[in-house]
């Protein structure tokens, strides 16, 4: 076994077992959340995700980004082919595996990737330009400086790194073929490479070629290890989680709020419409809405994950475009660093993290017992939330089917029902449905006009 050989066999298994390791993390994160079960009409579901997910039917509402998005998007996919070549040549140690086994087939194949390689490297130069140079407002918000923006940045970087790789390595194979055929076998005329290769290399020797061809085998396979072991700490991690994030999309209306019985009660047992078993009420006061990512269902905390960080939302947001403090790509951003924070320390198993009240002498860090004196509400403020005006442009922007209105409304009811906070202005309209049943104030009863009928 050749020393290149064993190193990208270890090599290999030391970078899966990291990204097990953290993609493990992030599944534990979001299992904070409140358990909640989604299912029913799995034909539908599929339907989004071969649309939505896999077809990015949403990204075209803007076509040009779209469009270059999409060659990224495809050239991604098609690589794999290409991907899979360079792990059975790795743990092999052969050359060109499916070269001799698919002949034309594998000549269409290598020379649609180059194709596509082409279009992803123009795509990412642009999207380079917009970022950096054209500075598209909805990537220059404050919530995009720092980490957010050179994250982009890297990923894009990556890129181009990579589709050099294919370059140097696809050129200066066409070249060596001539020159070693026993040791490279013939990949048939190559779309780009055949002219490509010996453009660039054409006046190298064979130990150059076989080092320019090595660079570029080394080069792809390290910047897809990097890619592999970084996407866990990336907004690309939207790359595997928009599939279940928009699979289990919940099928009722867009803004529709879910019921609390408690509250619901309540206001049946004023009105007199309570059953006589149903009328006795719990001593202890529920906390309504979401103080902390604790409150909220697993499937908010996986749209925080799955958040591409595009700012679609954000820009098409009437409070944001306004110039209010609101923005929903922030929330999201905001929950998914909440949960990040939360799930390290409790995976340290620091007992300072136990609060007080459920602290004994033998229990372990969890979820059930954590406090560490922060929420939510330390990250978001009420200004954010109060800005909503729920009026579902930012769920209906979205490419892949985030839903930022669930956890503002939970937290605004949370502010509003536990803490009985919440702006002064509508202080007046919740007097008014308390005493009158309506959000107006008036000098005699909501009904009274039935009674002179």
């Amino acid at each position: 076994m050749a020393l290149s050989q064993i190193i990208f066999i270890l090599l290999t298994l030391l970078v899966f077992y990291f990204a097990f390791k953290q993609f493990g993390a992030i599944v534990k994160n979001i299992n904070l959340g409140k358990s909640e079960v989604i299912s029913g009409d799995t034909a539908w579901r599929w339907k989004n995700v071969f649309l939505v997910a896999f077809g990015q039917k949403k990204m075209f509402k803007r076509f040009i980004p779209a469009l270059l998005h999409f060659f990224i998007y495809a050239a991604f996919l098609m690589t794999q082919v290409e991907l899979l070549e360079i792990f059975i040549d790795g743990f092999g140690g052969g050359h060109r595996f499916f070269a001799d086994k698919l002949g034309a087939l594998y000549t269409f194949i290598i020379s649609f990737i180059e194709v596509l390689s082409l279009l992803a490297f123009v795509a990412t130069i642009i999207f380079l330009w917009r970022r950096n140079i054209l500075k598209v407002p909805r990537f220059w918000k404050s919530e995009m400086k720092g980490w957010p923006r050179l994250d982009g940045n890297l990923i894009l970087v990556g890129e181009l790194l990579l589709l050099i790789g294919i370059c140097c390595m696809n050129g200066a194979d066409i070249l060596l073929q001539q020159m070693d055929p026993e040791h490279f076998p013939d990949t048939g005329r190559l779309v780009i490479s055949s002219w490509l290769g010996p453009a660039l290399f054409g006046g190298f020797g064979e130990g150059s070629l076989h080092f320019i061809e090595r660079l570029g085998w080394w080069l792809h396979i390290i910047v897809v290890f990097g890619f592999i072991s970084y996407l866990p700490h990336s907004k690309h991690l939207h790359i595997f989680f928009a599939f279940p994030n928009v699979f289990f999309t919940r099928k009722k209306s867009r803004g529709e709020m879910d019921n609390m019985p408690e509250i619901m009660n309540e206001v049946k047992s004023m009105m007199g419409l309570l059953e006589e078993e149903s009328t006795e009420m719990s001593e202890e006061i529920p906390e309504f809405g979401s103080k902390d990512i604790f409150d909220l269902p697993w499937k908010n905390i996986l749209e925080s994950y799955t958040c591409t960080e595009c700012g679609r939302c954000s820009s098409v947001c009437p409070a944001n475009m306004t110039g209010k403090k609101l923005s929903p790509r922030k929330i999201m951003m905001d929950i998914r660093d909440r949960t990040e924070e939360v799930g390290k320390n409790i995976r340290s198993g620091d007992v300072a993290f136990i609060a007080e009240d459920k602290r004994t002498e033998d229990s372990s860090l969890s979820k059930d017992n954590y406090s560490d004196g922060k929420s939510l509400f330390d990250y978001i403020t009420s200004e954010e939330i109060y800005a909503c005006t729920t009026c579902n442009a930012c769920v209906e922007a979205c490419p892949v089917l985030i839903n930022p209105l669930e956890p503002i409304l939970a937290m605004r009811r949370y502010d509003i029902l536990t803490n009985s906070a919440g702006p002064s202005d509508w202080l007046p309209m919740f007097n008014s449905v308390e005493n009158g049943g309506a959000v107006w104030q008036m000098p005699e009863e909501r009904e009274a006009w039935r009674k002179d009928t």
